[in-house]
């Protein structure tokens, strides 16, 4: 049997390195000897990192608040932020010798435009800090007693004074997130929200759904979900692509979980696209109005690329050119501000870039990320009920979850 580690980190991702890499450094800083070990289900590790950003890895947004999450509350996922922020990113990245740029969409990626970049500097600055990397192994069970932690692995038990839970949740599985951190979470008495969905994911339409025949097509618009009732429950605005299974882009990512959380709870809740954000119908009534004698397909052409405003029109019974009624006219104003999406599914979670859901941070001291339920178990990353949208903020949460657990994993806790 291999001899104990103080802390063994179940999970080396993002958050699992970087815990890793700040219990490392905090126990050095301290004077204090620790043996450190990080274990991962990956062959190659850091599979999420180097897909993140289209290969490029956007490790963060220059600007990060709560309000740029869902699930746990704001006021919780505020005081996780706070103890490292994009600063202090910034600051870990240049140290390390990764370079960081700013886009003019507000995203941070490496001057390299290269993920691997991002993944080596992890990976060797937990090496430094002191970590055991063993890999591929697979924890499949773990048990707490008076002495400490039992993982057992495909690799054999691992003994650990300490654990700091890093799996992630259950998208992109053949990474290694396949949720199997979620049932260890729950093998040692923690709850998980319901539903867990995956989050940042595409959505379906229904097979040969005109927006299906678009598919190539990339515009800003407005995404809208309404409850049964028509309370609007959330909108965000940005890029929209039309695939040939239905729709994506930043703007579809964001909005994914919102809508396969709240169908759940409400089936008759809809999702609602505005082709023209700002728009209103009854604005776009008066500039339909006003552009007669062009026709409808040519005033719809000052906004939109021609193929949209024609299937438009199409849609909508409307004349593309020459005299409009007023009723088609009025039709096809409130399907380009409202078009109504037949949303039949998602792309499931070996596509998504988030899981919503997970253990609920009320079961986490947030100061220390310590568990309230099991002591010395110690949690950070994706295996929490934290998503963020798309732009770098499920990485920024990654750091700093990561860097409390880490830190304070490396001072043990005297609570109970």
């Amino acid at each position: 049997m291999p001899p104990p580690s103080d802390i063994l980190v179940i999970g080396a991702g993002a958050a699992g390195l970087f815990a890793a890499t700040w219990a490392g450094r905090t126990a050095a800083a301290a004077g204090r000897p620790m043996s450190l070990t990080a274990v991962d289900t990956a062959k190659k590790l850091g599979a999420k990192i180097l897909v993140a950003g289209g290969g490029r890895c956007n490790v963060t947004h220059e600007r990060v608040s709560e309000a740029d999450y869902a699930g746990s509350t704001p006021p919780a996922i505020r005081k996780v932020l706070r103890r490292f922020t994009v600063e202090d990113t910034l600051a870990f990245f240049t140290a390390t010798g990764v370079a960081l740029k700013t886009e003019d969409t507000g995203k941070l990626f490496p001057t390299s435009d290269s993920a691997r970049t991002v993944l080596d500097a992890l990976v060797r600055e937990a090496t430094r800090a002191g970590a055991r990397l063993v890999h591929p192994a697979r924890v499949t069970a773990l048990v707490r007693d008076e002495a400490g932690f039992r993982a057992t692995s495909d690799a054999g038990d691992l003994w650990a004074r300490q654990v700091i839970l890093c799996t992630g949740g259950k998208s992109l599985p053949k990474s290694g997130s396949d949720g199997t951190g979620l049932e260890l979470a729950r093998s040692l008495g923690h709850s998980l929200t319901s539903p867990i969905v995956p989050a940042l994911v595409p959505l379906v339409l229904p097979s040969g759904h005109w927006i299906t025949g678009l598919s190539g097509l990339t515009l800003p618009a407005e995404i809208t979900l309404k409850s049964g009732g028509g309370k609007k429950l959330f909108a965000t605005t940005g890029s929209t692509l039309c695939t040939h299974l239905g729709l994506s882009g930043p703007a579809i990512l964001d909005a994914s979980r919102h809508w396969l959380v709240e169908r759940a709870a409400d089936p008759g809740v809809t999702l609602w696209l505005n082709w023209l954000p700002g728009e209103t119908p009854e604005s776009l009534d008066r500039r339909l109005v006003a552009g007669q004698r062009r026709g409808a397909a040519a005033v719809l052409r000052d906004w939109l690329p021609d193929r949209l405003a024609r299937t438009l029109c199409e849609q909508a019974a409307a004349p593309p050119t020459g005299d409009v009624s007023r009723d088609s006219r009025r039709r096809l104003a409130a399907l380009v501000t409202a078009t109504p999406l037949a949303i039949t599914g998602d792309r499931g979670f070996s596509v998504a870039e988030a899981t919503a859901g997970g253990v609920p941070l009320a079961e986490v001291r947030l100061e220390t990320m310590e568990s309230r339920i099991c002591p010395g178990l110690y949690l950070a990353g994706e295996v929490l009920d934290v998503d963020g949208r798309i732009g770098g903020f499920n990485f920024q949460w990654a750091w700093a979850s990561g860097f409390v657990a880490g830190t304070a994993a490396a001072v043990p806790a005297t609570t109970s």
